[in-house]
């Protein structure tokens, strides 16, 4: 093979390397996008859960422990 060719084929090479680079960088974009969406309507979620007023009239955070039978 002539120089000229090595250099068109590393070229080429290099060319397709970056098109799928492209690609996953794209593809990893949108991951990120609809990560965040999630983790907004998480955060979201949250605020109204700690906006609900409790079971026996107590605001806030309670326990499961607060529920175990009496024997334990």
């Amino acid at each position: 093979m002539e120089q000229s060719d090595l250099i068109d084929k590393r070229l080429t090479d290099l060319e397709i390397k970056a098109s799928f680079t492209e690609d996953l960088v794209e593809d990893l974009n949108q991951l990120i996008v609809r990560q965040q969406q999630q983790i907004d309507m998480l955060i979201r979620e949250v605020l109204q859960l700690r906006q609900q007023p409790g079971d026996a009239g107590q605001g806030g955070f309670h326990s499961l422990r607060d529920e175990l039978p009496p024997h334990y």
